[in-house]
């Protein structure tokens, strides 16, 4: 997932649109932002004539020498991080964004009313401005009206949601002492039906993104910080006006210091103050509503894995997760929660005390059974076994996992097992080691030092019970194995398996559906014999004068005979429904045809025994060569078995157990009915759905709720025809 940096975020603009003074570009965050000196190849774009003037024109200023216009005409030089104007006046740096003038700016991204609530991009080579714009509702006001207390509020829609009501995650939001209640009682009629002059507003992220994450990355700002920003926005704009209110602040301010000349380096300080976007890894926004101050978060979800090695130059996945147990998941899987409840389990990023102590001071009711959540959470508890103590039931488990995981709080991995093998993970970050190491003797005192610890655990890679002093050490050591997890210094060590076919028994195979084609090749001979016999019987019965009437005279001209000839219950040969198998054979020609017909009806009869003769040929030496071939005899180890008759055969595997058809059910049959043990032929069909090279085999268990000892046993019974391999 891309994530948002200094290389491809410039910053953020709030543009607003008023009935009589038109667009205007309110702020941008930060203050100053210089013009892009790298052009990374974006794709191409069409537009109308119109924007092609205007993006000719706005892109003009592209150094830091250039010369650029402002709104009122005036030629500025750019020098550093302010404008000097050819009258020798100093225009502030909040007057240009990236060498763009921001009236300009403003006009183009100030979209119209179709573009309400949706996406909405913008390409300036290679800037890349993409944003939610808001547009006042259809009747003018921006306040929604208020539903009377006697009636029964009907469920509230998307526009009038607080920001977080419709978001899975519970964000933080701070109320203040002041009672809804109270505010609500003081309406003003005159504040209810005052219309406010702004018709719209647009907060807009202006991005310099590579071409390789264009896409990825705007649909990844998009859908997690712009349109959830706007919807806050709106919410609060709604309820007080604060949009508006804060705009009208800010553009008096740029006035105020635009007349007196007020420093460039004092108004950045003002509009720092009043921007409400922050680029921390989480921001938090404060916005001021009837109930209080409400105080929306937004991030882009960091990634806390990594399913392969990230290439050496990109530092900034050094030191995450190493492991294919999310990638692996399909979108099926992802949907069912049966199948997250099982296979996850929560690790939490901080300690649990602290999480507590953090939750207990929330005097929120809700945050007392996070709490419950907070200390059964452990590592080597699945979700479905932490729903089973009777404290905390399914959905709340998700909700509560969720909502850590999201505000980065835990990561989500599989549950820690003392069976299980563990190594140093290859994308650890080994500038860490020093500090790590201090704090790993801090909270481990009694344990080896780091560097030997991990030195142990890649040495001779072995279940990770071996480590452990005794079995009274083990729940230490499953903390500390929980601690070099978190670190991203360790990584499972995972099992997987395709299924390997022998030689052998694509011979049995083989075999076995050649012998049964000629089985039913010598059962349909056979059945047509006794039909031939049968007509022929049925021949002589019938063998009975023929009345004239029943045969058509025999035409005198060389005119074709038309079923109007006939006599009524003659049948014209050839004509009325299909005939019958029987008949489609040349039928012996009447006794007085012409000598022509007959002679070509003995030569059909010749050709179709010349093709009979030849099927029985081939079918007689089929049969010959499969009774010369070697009766195939199962051994126990078909792996090693290099019989002669096997010469030739290549071993052939099964890339997805199950998804096998045709040929390859049958090995999988084949195989199923050389397992002796009965216990082990029948968990044979519910495990092959594993058996598919992206399934851990570690986790059969969790999944089948069969005991880990259970689930190798069984599995090691199948080794024979399993070609495993191990990676992270």
């Amino acid at each position: 997932m891309s994530s948002i940096s200094s290389e491809n975020f410039l910053a953020v603009a709030l543009i607003i649109n008023r009935s009589r003074d038109g667009p205007a570009f309110v702020f941008h965050y930060p203050p100053d932002v210089q013009p892009v000196t790298t052009y990374p190849e974006q794709p191409g774009e069409s537009a109308d004539e119109d924007g092609d003037i205007l993006l000719q024109r706005l892109a003009q200023p592209r150094s830091r020498g250039g010369i650029i216009t402002d709104g009122a005409g005036g030629k500025h030089r750019l020098h550093g991080s302010q404008f000097l104007a050819e009258t020798g006046s100093q225009v502030v740096p909040w007057e240009c964004v990236a060498g763009f003038p921001t009236r300009d700016l403003a006009s183009i991204l100030t979209p119209a009313r179709p573009y309400h609530k949706k996406l909405f991009q913008l390409s300036l080579d290679p800037v890349h401005c993409i944003s939610y714009p808001i547009h006042v509702p259809e009747n003018g006001k921006w306040k929604r009206q208020r539903k009377s207390n006697k009636t029964k509020a009907p469920r509230q829609s998307d526009d009038n949601q607080a920001p977080h009501e419709s978001e899975p995650p519970t964000p933080s939001v701070i109320i203040s002492s002041e009672s809804a209640k109270d505010r609500d009682g003081r309406k003003d009629d005159a504040d209810e039906e005052k219309r406010s002059s702004m018709t719209m507003f647009n907060l807009v992220f202006i991005l310099n993104p590579k071409k390789s994450e264009d896409k990825e990355l705007v649909d990844s700002l998009y859908h997690n910080v712009v349109k959830k920003v706007n919807k806050a926005y709106k919410y609060s704009q709604q309820h007080c006006d604060f949009v508006w209110k804060e705009s009208k602040r800010i553009l008096l301010a740029k006035d105020r210091a635009r007349e007196y000349g007020k420093s460039p380096s004092l108004e950045t300080v003002v509009l720092t103050e009043n921007a409400p976007v922050s680029r921390n890894k989480i921001a938090t926004l404060h916005l001021d509503t009837p109930a209080g101050v409400l105080t929306p978060s937004v991030q882009i979800p960091a990634p806390f894995f990594v399913s392969d090695l990230p290439a050496d130059h990109d530092r900034s996945q050094h030191g995450l997760w190493l492991t294919t147990a999310n990638s692996f998941v399909s979108h099926e899987q992802l949907d069912d929660p049966e199948f997250l409840d099982k296979n996850f389990a929560l690790l939490l990023l901080e300690d649990e005390k602290k999480v507590v102590a953090e939750l207990q001071a929330d005097r929120d009711p809700t945050t007392l059974s996070m709490i419950e959540f907070a200390r059964l959470a452990k590592p080597t508890m699945s979700f479905y076994q932490i729903g089973q103590s009777n404290v905390l039931t399914a959905s709340q488990v998700r909700k509560y996992a969720q909502h850590f995981i999201f505000w980065r709080r835990a990561i989500a991995i599989p549950p820690l097992h003392a069976r299980d093998v563990y190594v140093v993970s290859p994308n650890s970050d080994l500038s860490r080691l020093p500090q790590d190491a201090a704090e790993w003797q801090r909270a481990f005192p009694l344990a080896p030092p780091l560097p030997n610890f991990l030195s142990e655990l890649s040495y001779a890679p072995r279940p990770f019970k071996t480590f452990c002093p005794s079995k009274s050490h083990r729940p230490l050591y499953l903390r500390m194995l929980a601690w070099l997890l978190r670190g991203g210094w360790v990584t499972q060590l995972c099992t997987f398996a395709y299924v390997v076919v022998w030689p052998e028994i694509m011979y049995e195979v083989e075999y076995g559906m050649e012998a049964e084609e000629l089985a039913a090749a010598t059962s349909s001979s056979s059945h047509d014999d006794d039909d031939d016999d049968d007509d022929d019987d049925d021949d002589d019965d019938d063998q009975t004068p023929t009345s004239p009437a029943s045969v058509p005279p025999a035409p005198t001209t060389n005119k074709e005979v038309s079923q109007a000839d006939l006599e009524p219950g003659q049948v014209l040969p050839g004509a009325g429904d299909e005939p019958s198998p029987k008949s489609r054979l040349p039928a012996p020609p009447p006794p007085d045809s012409s000598p022509t017909s007959t002679a070509q009806h003995a030569a059909e009869m010749a050709r179709l025994e010349r093709i009979a003769l030849k099927a029985r040929r081939e079918a007689a030496d089929k049969a010959t060569a499969h009774a010369r071939k070697t009766t195939p005899v199962p051994t126990s180890r078909p792996s090693v078995n290099d019989s002669p008759h096997l010469a030739g055969l290549t071993p052939h595997i099964i890339l997805d157990a199950k998804k096998a058809t045709g040929k390859e059910s049958r090995y999988l049959s084949a195989i199923a009915q050389r397992l002796k043990d009965d216990k082990v032929q029948a968990a044979w069909s519910v495990m092959c759905k594993y058996f598919d090279g992206r399934c851990a085999l570690e986790s059969i268990a969790l999944q089948e709720d069969m005991k880990r000892k259970e689930a190798w046993t069984l599995l090691t019974a199948m080794s024979e025809y399993l070609l495993c391999t191990r990676h992270w």
